[in-house]
């Protein structure tokens, strides 16, 4: 069985949901909803470094990656956004993720490094635009060249 053809739609449904989940942490820790921040049912102090700034990457970046717009820009700046957490906040206090309780950060880093290298899949405002622009971009992929050429 040939899962080739799920590759769109699946990277799709993965974008989908790390989208969903970040801009849930990030409403979360800026507006206190979901129990959030760390608990307490308050949001986190405007303007607060690097903690405000980063809720509010989560929920801009989540945002845009869930849609599907502009999502190689997004997921490569939350992707910064999650190493930089991971390397200032958690690592300083032990070396390993599950010492140190950066395996969030760290998965996060790696999920949106993956959308920003392969692209939005399939359901994407990303796609629709180029395809009413009469774009695609992707029929100059090695992919679609080797297939173009068998």
């Amino acid at each position: 069985m040939n899962l080739d053809r799920f590759r769109g739609p699946v990277l799709a449904l993965f974008r989908i949901v790390t989208g969903l989940l970040f801009l849930l942490h990030g409403m979360a820790s800026l507006f206190g909803v979901f129990g959030g921040s760390r608990g307490t049912g308050h949001g986190v102090e405007f303007g607060a470094w690097p903690s405000w700034w980063a809720a509010l990457i989560q929920l801009a970046c989540g945002g845009f990656v869930l849609a599907g717009l502009f999502t190689r820009s997004n997921a490569t700046i939350a992707s910064g956004s999650m190493a930089y957490a991971y390397f200032v906040v958690h690592q300083p206090v032990a070396l390993l993720p599950l010492e140190n309780g950066g395996e969030p950060a760290a998965i996060y880093c790696w999920a949106f490094l993956l959308i920003a290298v392969l692209g939005p899949g399939s359901w994407a405002l990303d796609s629709l635009i180029r395809r009413s622009r009469g774009d695609d971009s992707r029929a100059h992929t090695p992919t679609a060249t080797r297939r173009a050429a068998a």
